[in-house]
């Protein structure tokens, strides 16, 4: 006799809508070439940026549970310039594997968020960032993935929404572009 599934098993296999939002470093300063990259600071261009995108964040309503941020000085200098701005309460992690990591290895990475957690903020750096957006992006918004294919500025914001039983199930051509977010859209009127 085969038996129905429980409640729970049901609930255990449906797919759960994920959101992922990468998060590129804004514009980091140069004026000390003696500096290692990891230590550069935010420039004034990159202050400012974070302001609008602060601005941004409330806008859209980014609510991450989860935020990986890369250990590197100009990623948490961005992210405690914008952490007011979230519109929840959420974990922060703070990783020197993020550091210039490959797309491959955001991946990895991203596999090992906590299934339970509904949305997940990757704060990081180029080539690896823009290489995982366009890897895991399999459809939505039109103009957002030619920019994307052209382009991950600095400051900028990509949120994608993916159906899994968990972040597991994060992989390639998976995941739906919503927006691509830049401080020039903002400058344009596009925020």
């Amino acid at each position: 006799m085969i038996e129905a599934p429980s409640a729970y098993q049901h609930l255990c296999n449906l797919k759960i809508m994920k959101t992922l939002y990468l998060l590129r470093h804004a514009k980091s300063s140069w004026d000390d070439p003696g500096l290692a990259d990891f230590d550069r600071a935010l420039s004034g261009r990159g202050k400012r940026a974070c302001r609008t995108l602060a601005e941004a964040i409330v806008s859209f309503g980014v609510a991450p549970a989860l935020i990986l941020c890369s250990s590197a000085r100009r990623t948490q200098e961005t992210f405690e310039r914008v952490a007011p701005a979230f519109a929840k309460k959420y974990t922060l992690s703070v990783e020197r594997q993020l550091y210039l990591a490959s797309a491959r290895k955001l991946l990895e990475r991203l596999r090992r968020v906590p299934d339970g957690t509904h949305s997940a903020l990757l704060i990081g750096h180029n080539p690896g960032l823009q290489r995982l957006a366009q890897m895991v992006a399999g459809g939505g918004d039109r103009s957002a993935l030619d920019r994307l294919g052209a382009k991950f500025p600095t400051a900028a914001l990509a949120e994608f929404n993916f159906s899994g039983t968990g972040w597991g199930t994060l992989d390639a051509g998976i995941a739906e572009l919503v927006r691509l977010w830049s401080p020039r859209d903002a400058e344009k009127g596009d925020a």
